[in-house]
C-alpha cells in the first residue's frame, strides 16, 4: 500500500470541505477520485500534496505516518501534483519552468541554459511532447501548458502522482498519449490519484474509483464493478435524465456571417454562417486555430483580413467593447488567466459586464437590484457559494465557470461564443450548463461552441465546423456527424 489517508477533516470559513474522508492507493495502480465541483476532491489532493494542513486525520506513506507541511516536503517524500489551475510562470521559458529550483549550473555558478534546454528536450522526447523548450510559457495554449505541467511533475521521478483534470484542455490524440504515459508509470510501480469529470476516461484508465459528495466519501469500488449510471448517481445523489438536452430546434435567419476571415500566423480564409437558434460546434486538434478565431470575432485580436457581418451589415470589431455593443458575449477557455476577477466577490463578477446597462441609475449603482438579479442567477445556475459576498478565488473551478457564464447571461446576448464551456466541470454541472445553452438557443440566441470534448460537440451541435491548422476543413450536419468523421476532418 503506497498511500493511506484516514478520517481527514478540513474546514474553511463557512465551508466544511472534508468530513472524515479515508482513501487507500496501491503502488502500480490508478485510483480515480470523482465527485461534483465542491465535493472536496481538490482539497483532499492539496492535503496529500502538502498545500493545506488537515484539521484532523492521518496521512501514511508506505505504512509510516507523515506530516506534509509544504509542497516541497511532499516532493521530498515522492509526491508530485499536477494542478487543474496551472501553476507555471508565464514570463519564463518552458525549460526554466520544468526545472525551476533544480537548474543545472556552470562552473561559475550561473544557470547553464544550454544544458537546461537539452534536458528538457530529452524529457519531452520520451513523453512525445513537441513544444520547443526555449519558448516562453506565455506563448503556449492551455493544452500545451498542461503538457508542460505533466512533464514538470514526471521530471521529479515521483512515486505518487496526483493529476487534477489533466485532460481538460486536451484533444483525443493528446489524451491517448497521456494514457500511454500513465500505463508506463503503472508498470514502473508508481501510484496515481486521478481526478476527472470525463466518465469515459475513468473507466478506461482507473483500477479503482472513489466518489466524494459534500465533503464525505460516498463509496469506493473497483472500476469494472460499477456502471456509469451508478457512478453518476453516487456523484450527484440523483438520476440525470439527459446529459445532452439538445432536442429539435427551430433555426432561423443568419445573424452572423463571416467571410475569408484571417489572423496572420493563426488562421486564414475562415467562412461560415451562424443562425438564430443554432448551436454551431467547432471541433479540431490543438493548434487548429479555434480559440484564435473566437478571440478575433470578439475583438481581442482584430482580424488581419476578411469581413464580419451581423444581421446583414458589415461591422468592424477592433475591441471587445465593439463586440458587446453588437450583442456578442465571449466565454474564455482560461477562467483563471482571463475570465474571473479572482479577488472580487461573486456578485461583482456576475454583474460586471451588465453593470452600466442594467444596474446604474442617474450615475449610481442600484445595489439592491444587482443583488436581487445575482441571487436569481445563482439559484438558476445552482451556484455553490456561502454567499454572493464570497471572493471568487474561494470557489471551486466549476463554480467559477458558472459565474462566468452567468456574467454573460445578464447581458442578454444574441451571439454567444463559448470556448470550452464545460472544461473542468463535473457531470451534474455539465448537464445544467448544457441545459442552459440549449434554452438560450431555443430562445433565439446564436451559439458558437468550441469544445475539445467530442461527445459534447456531437451531442449539443446542430452543425459542426471542423478546423485543421488554421483552415476550415469541412462542415457536418448533426445527423451525419460521428467521431470518426470529425477526427478525419480534424487531422487533414
Amino acid at each position: 500500500m503506497l498511500l493511506e489517508v484516514e478520517d481527514l477533516r478540513k474546514e474553511f470559513p463557512g465551508v466544511l470541505a472534508l468530513d472524515g474522508v479515508s482513501l487507500r492507493l496501491q503502488a502500480g495502480t490508478v485510483h480515480a477520485v470523482m465527485g461534483e465541483n465542491g465535493a472536496g476532491k481538490s482539497t483532499l489532493m492539496k492535503i496529500i500534496a502538502g498545500i493545506h494542513p488537515p484539521d484532523a486525520g492521518t496521512v501514511r506513506l508506505r505504512g509510516r505516518p507523515v506530516q506534509l507541511g509544504s509542497p516541497r516536503e511532499a516532493l521530498q517524500h515522492g509526491i508530485a501534483m499536477i494542478h487543474q489551475e496551472l501553476n507555471l510562470m508565464p514570463s519564463m521559458t518552458v525549460a526554466e519552468n520544468v526545472w525551476i529550483g533544480r537548474e543545472p549550473l556552470t562552473r561559475l555558478g550561473f544557470v547553464d541554459h544550454g544544458e537546461l534546454r537539452r534536458r528538457t528536450a530529452e524529457l519531452f522526447l520520451g513523453l512525445g511532447i513537441e513544444t520547443e523548450p526555449s519558448l516562453s510559457v506565455g506563448e503556449l495554449s492551455v493544452a500545451e501548458r498542461q503538457m508542460v505541467e505533466i512533464a514538470k511533475a514526471l521530471s521529479r521521478d515521483a512515486a505518487l502522482l496526483i493529476m487534477d483534470e489533466p485532460t481538460s484542455a486536451m484533444t483525443e490524440t493528446e489524451t491517448r498519449r497521456l494514457f500511454d504515459i500513465i500505463r508506463e508509470l503503472k508498470a514502473q510501480g508508481k501510484g496515481i490519484l486521478y481526478i476527472t469529470h470525463r466518465l469515459n476516461e475513468v473507466f478506461e484508465i482507473a483500477d479503482e474509483i472513489s466518489v466524494l459528495r459534500d465533503g464525505r466519501r460516498i463509496g469506493t469500488r473497483p472500476a469494472p464493478e460499477i456502471t456509469p449510471e451508478e457512478l453518476i448517481r453516487w456523484m450527484v445523489g440523483r438520476d440525470l435524465t439527459q446529459l445532452f438536452p439538445r432536442g429539435e430546434s427551430t433555426v432561423g435567419r443568419v445573424v452572423l456571417s463571416v467571410r475569408e476571415l484571417g489572423l496572420e500566423g493563426r488562421f486564414r480564409g475562415v467562412s461560415f454562417d451562424l443562425r438564430v437558434g443554432e448551436i454551431l460546434g467547432v471541433a479540431g486538434l490543438i493548434g487548429a486555430g479555434r480559440s484564435n478565431l473566437a478571440e478575433t470575432l470578439f475583438g481581442l485580436t482584430p482580424a488581419s483580413s476578411g469581413t464580419i457581418e451581423i444581421e446583414g451589415r458589415v461591422v468592424v470589431i477592433a475591441h471587445p467593447s465593439d463586440a458587446v455593443r453588437q450583442g456578442m458575449a465571449f466565454l474564455t477557455e482560461d477562467r483563471k488567466e482571463s475570465g474571473c476577477f479572482l479577488p472580487l466577490d461573486v456578485l461583482s463578477n456576475l454583474t460586471l459586464a451588465a453593470l452600466n446597462r442594467r444596474f446604474v441609475r442617474a450615475g449610481f449603482v442600484d445595489h439592491a437590484e444587482a443583488a436581487s438579479e445575482g441571487r436569481r442567477l445563482a439559484a438558476s445556475l445552482r451556484l455553490r457559494t456561502p454567499g454572493l459576498d464570497e471572493p471568487v478565488m474561494n470557489l471551486s473551478g466549476g463554480n467559477q465557470q458558472k459565474v462566468l457564464i452567468g456574467r454573460w447571461l445578464l447581458t442578454g446576448p444574441r451571439i454567444l461564443i463559448l470556448d470550452e464551456p464545460t472544461r473542468g466541470i463535473d457531470v451534474g454541472a455539465k448537464a445544467e450548463i448544457h441545459r442552459l445553452i440549449a434554452e438560450l438557443a431555443r430562445e433565439g440566441a446564436a451559439v458558437l461552441m468550441i469544445s475539445s470534448d467530442l461527445p459534447e460537440v456531437l451531442g449539443m451541435s446542430d452543425r459542426i465546423m471542423v478546423m485543421h491548422e488554421g483552415t476550415v476543413t469541412g462542415f457536418l450536419d448533426r445527423d451525419e456527424a460521428d467521431q470518426v468523421r470529425v477526427m478525419t476532418l480534424a487531422s487533414h
